[in-house]
């Protein structure tokens, strides 16, 4: 977790804004309990974090089988996702870390259904999300000869791996993309 910058902080806010808007829109009408979310800060994850888009951080010795949003302490979101180009897949996002501050820890099917309930279609970008991530923090590529795949990686492959399209073992490229 990191103190998010002035910039970041605007940009969080009028996410936030966004996002409660439209969870009143969607069917979440307990006023007082979405109020509770507005209540809980913002933050950003580390810029070098590749697997999480975000993260919402209980207290310490919250009750596991109890959550309430009083007892969230932050949620954070990937600074890169306060980029402009990836608003609608960070609006996607705090909802989704929003439905967890509500109580719902699990990612299990009742989750899932109120997570479909986001209208927006940001919500398909993880993928290409995670793609970019690895691709500007890796040092090597791991390039099949055969079908031409990449695999964006921060440590040489050392002829140790195969193209899991078609087997073919990879070749070592430095990576000219990444970004520090």
């Amino acid at each position: 977790m990191a103190k998010p910058s002035n910039e970041q902080s605007i940009v969080l806010s009028q996410l936030q804004d966004e996002v409660l808007e439209q969870m009143k829109t969607i069917g979440f009408e307990n006023e007082s309990r979405l109020n509770s979310l507005n209540s809980i800060p913002l933050a950003v994850l580390r810029r070098n974090a590749t697997q999480r888009h975000g993260v919402t951080r209980f207290r310490r010795g919250a009750n596991a089988s109890e959550l309430k949003t009083e007892d969230v302490e932050t949620v954070d979101l990937h600074p890169m996702l306060l980029d402009p180009s990836w608003h609608d897949y960070a609006r996607f996002v705090l909802y989704h870390e929003y439905l967890h501050a509500l109580g719902n820890r699990f990612h299990d099917t009742t989750f899932r259904r109120l997570e479909q309930l986001w209208p927006h279609h940001g919500a398909n970008r993880g993928r290409e999300f995670t793609q970019f991530l690895r691709q500007r923090s890796a040092s090597w590529l791991w390039v099949c000869t055969t079908c031409d795949k990449k695999y964006p990686r921060k440590r040489r492959a050392n002829g140790r791996f195969r193209c899991r399209a078609c087997a073919t073992i990879l070749v070592d490229v430095m990576n000219t993309q990444e970004a520090n």
